[in-house]
């Protein structure tokens, strides 16, 4: 049974939607769950809960808790015992097989690449963001905030990593890599992009060339390769477009329809609508490069997020994405 560690902690509203997610995935998906936090907090949620009492989730003591408000570097030294770090060493005891968190990702990160490592071969890691598409199918965009400056490896790396996982988790035959820029020429771009296009064109991948912004959507690509400033900013504009349009067009609804056959059929479509673009969906982003897995969730995590969060760190334990990410890089970039 693969066991995921739950940093039941880092969440805005945690352990609420931390606890209720464990539960909801140690009943439907046959993985242990470990919830890491200060403990009395953690029965007492629990107990809010029937019929768990046959549910492989277990419950370890961390003192401390990283907010949104501390600064990475500082918690990381001064917070021993806090459950992001409490919970990756489980991952690096191998008492667990992945760690999930919704906490401060600049503290899960730096935490995690501490106590975990990194894969040989690896410059740094990267966050993994899988985005909808008209087309049904995700992308994944990676960089979405790990790393503010690159280096052309950096992005071959990261074009190779999201390649594997996209293959592993969306069981993508063979992705179509693109690298994102302000046009689709190849002599558009900036030194970064421009630098990295030969270095991807070498690897044995299905590279296709510079993509725009729009293209992250129009389901043309299955990763889209990109420096973690402009990946979160495209990141942070879709969860606002989102959020914008899921509120205009429940208002627009609500003051237009008024029969009761139109309403129900606008509710279910509006519903269909939600479902299609609701991050909760993904279960978070993978933390590619290092050692173990960690997936980093939305700061205001609902109990579905958490639960699909759980479910791609098993599957990603289970798909060994670790193995192949350090037996490919291994091979793909001495090409670079």
């Amino acid at each position: 049974m693969v066991t995921i560690a739950v940093d039941a902690m880092g969440g805005d509203d945690a352990p609420k939607a931390e606890v209720e997610g464990a539960i909801r995935a140690a009943r439907s998906l046959g993985v242990r769950v470990i919830l890491v936090g200060k403990q009395d907090l953690l029965r007492a949620e629990l107990s809010l809960h029937a019929d768990i009492a046959d549910l492989p989730i277990e419950v370890h003591h961390a003192s401390e808790q990283i907010t949104m408000e501390d600064s990475a570097g500082k918690a990381m030294r001064n917070k021993r015992d806090s459950s992001i770090r409490v919970a990756a060493r489980l991952v690096r005891d191998g008492v667990a097989d992945g760690v999930v968190s919704a906490g401060n990702t600049g503290a899960v990160m730096a935490t995690v690449k501490t106590v975990q490592g990194m894969l040989p071969g690896v410059d740094r890691p990267a966050l993994a963001s899988a985005f909808p598409t008209v087309k049904g199918t995700p992308v994944v965009v990676v960089d979405v905030g790990a790393n503010v400056d690159c280096s052309p490896r950096m992005l071959a790396q990261f074009a190779v990593m999201g390649d594997i996982y996209s293959r592993v988790i969306f069981h993508t035959h063979r992705p179509r890599v693109g690298l994102l820029s302000i046009g689709e020429e190849e002599h558009k771009g900036n030194d970064l992009t421009r630098a990295a296009t030969p270095l991807l064109k070498a690897l044995p991948i299905h590279f296709i060339g510079n993509v725009e912004g729009r293209d992250i959507y129009a389901g043309k690509t299955d990763v889209i390769v990109c420096d973690g400033f402009i990946g979160n900013v495209a990141l942070k504009v879709s969860e606002g477009l989102v959020e914008m349009m899921s509120k205009m067009l429940r208002e627009s609804l609500e003051a237009t329809i008024t029969r009761k056959l139109g309403s129900l059929l606008a509710r279910t479509a509006f519903n269909e609508f939600k479902k299609r673009v609701d991050y909760s969906e993904y279960g978070g982003a993978p933390l590619l490069g290092v050692k173990g897995v960690c997936i980093v969730t939305h700061g205001r995590p609902n109990a579905n997020a958490i639960r699909n969060a759980i479910r791609v760190a098993a599957e990603f334990a289970d798909g060994k994405v670790n193995e192949r990410i350090e037996a490919e890089l291994a091979g793909h970039m001495a090409l670079t």
